[in-house]
């Protein structure tokens, strides 16, 4: 092997899943001619050629006090101790370009291990996968805000047969081709690992912006608008999801700025839709005095599933079915009044330099123009005052435009500012 080969990094649980583990180590090292580092996780220390990182390495490389007994440690407390543990040695890996890919196998705990560890120690666009027992179902526990894959099993990870063993194989084709495309892209920019995510690609700044179906029209044409300038457009759909990742992202002062278009995923939170982007949302853009445009897309409604998965205490409001598996809930004048005092009371602490809230006064959406499903005069302007209201005494600057959200001069209006906003920031020169 050279120099150009690439290292892949597996984890797994050594004492219940050994023989499955060694098997994609296999599979890597001979069949797909990559580097592999087995990391033993379990519960109870195991020896095979094959491991790299014995479980007591795992300790001993954290820095961390070693826990006196693992085996007398509830479950769930043993999966927590053994993250905390291995996250350090990750990090560790990873800043030293050791490693240039990741997999593990598990089932709900193991893995919950591996995507908590993967989360916490490796970067956005470093390659993430695990072949897991859940993953035919709701992952979203698993892949957060991540980008982690995940890979269903279809049978448990408990024995090698005809089922399984393809499922590992193309799991290890799968991260053997990412870590060479991991390997190239770190050789090719010749940056290190901890800035690989923060480089400027491919232009100078880095603009979010927020969009959901029925505010496409709009982000389009502002992410049009934008190219004139030199900057990169990262468009995050509002599934709850992609306000995490925005939020995470704002955290990090990753964003030059924000064009918060669409921020129904308050509506949801409110609500209990089931695209709620949490109680964060619309708070670390103003928290890290990065230069934001926001507006009120999307608050005229709150997702939920099939018609039949409406909660029965909505069964009689407003509903319109966007497809069989997705209906919208048209958000009354008392949701309104709440979700414009969280608009506002979320933003209120935030720099009025390089802030300002854009209401489009004739529709927030497609489906609440004149004549369309969701026109609601009486919401709407419960929305709006309520902004108004809770931003008021705040310096923050209300902007009110007679067009909806995809009109065009609407779209022209925010995309300005914003552009000013950027330019008058001292963050950003």
């Amino acid at each position: 092997m050279t120099s150009t080969t690439p290292t892949v990094l597996l984890i797994g649980t050594c004492d219940t899943k050994l023989d499955e583990l060694v098997y994609v180590h296999d599979k890597l090292v001979h069949d797909h001619s990559v580097r592999c580092k087995l990391v033993d996780v379990g519960r109870s220390a195991c020896t095979h050629p094959s491991i790299a990182f014995t479980q007591a390495d795992v300790f001993a490389l954290s820095g961390l006090p070693t826990p006196p007994n693992l085996m007398a440690l509830p479950r769930g407390e043993l999966i927590s101790t053994i993250i905390r543990h291995a996250i350090p040695l990750v990090s560790t890996l990873h800043r030293k370009q050791e490693i240039h890919a990741t997999i593990g196998l598990g089932g709900s705990g193991g893995s919950s291990l591996c995507a908590e560890v993967m989360r916490a120690a490796l970067p956005l666009g470093f390659p993430k996968l695990i072949v897991s027992t859940v993953a035919g179902g709701d992952v979203h526990a698993y892949v957060g805000e991540d980008d982690v894959t995940m890979m269903h099993s279809v049978v448990d990870i408990a024995g090698l047969n005809d089922i399984l063993c393809p499922v590992l194989e193309n799991a290890a084709g799968a991260i053997a081709g990412m870590a060479r495309a991991q390997l190239s892209r770190v050789t090719n920019s010749a940056c290190s690992p901890t800035t690989e995510l923060f480089r400027s690609f491919p232009g100078d700044k880095r603009i979010a912006i927020t969009m959901f179906g029925v505010t496409t029209p709009a982000v389009t044409y502002a992410r049009e608008l934008l190219s004139a300038y030199p900057c990169t457009t990262y468009v995050f759909h509002a599934t709850g999801a992609g306000g995490r990742a925005l939020e995470k992202l704002a955290e990090s002062r990753y964003w030059s700025g924000v064009l918060d278009l669409t921020t129904t995923e308050l509506a949801d939170a409110l609500l209990g839709g089931i695209l709620s982007a949490g109680d964060k949302r619309l708070t670390a853009a103003a928290t890290a005095r990065i230069p934001q445009v926001v507006s009120l897309g999307a608050l005229d409604m709150c997702n939920f599933g099939p018609m039949a998965t409406v909660p029965s205490h909505y069964r009689s409001r407003k509903l319109f079915e966007h497809n069989p598996s997705m209906t919208l809930l048209r958000t009354s004048p008392e949701d309104c009044k709440i979700l414009g005092r969280q608009v506002g009371e979320r933003l209120r602490d935030a720099d009025p330099s390089v802030t300002e809230v854009w209401v489009p006064k004739r529709g927030v959406s497609a489906l609440s123009t004149r004549e369309a499903p969701f026109w609601d005069p009486e919401a709407d302007e419960a929305l709006f005052a309520a902004v108004k209201g809770a931003l008021e005494g705040s310096n923050i600057r209300v902007v009110e435009v007679d067009k909806d959200i995809n009109d065009k001069e609407f779209v022209e209006g925010v995309v300005g500012r914003l552009v000013e906003l950027m330019r008058m920031s001292k963050r950003d020169g």
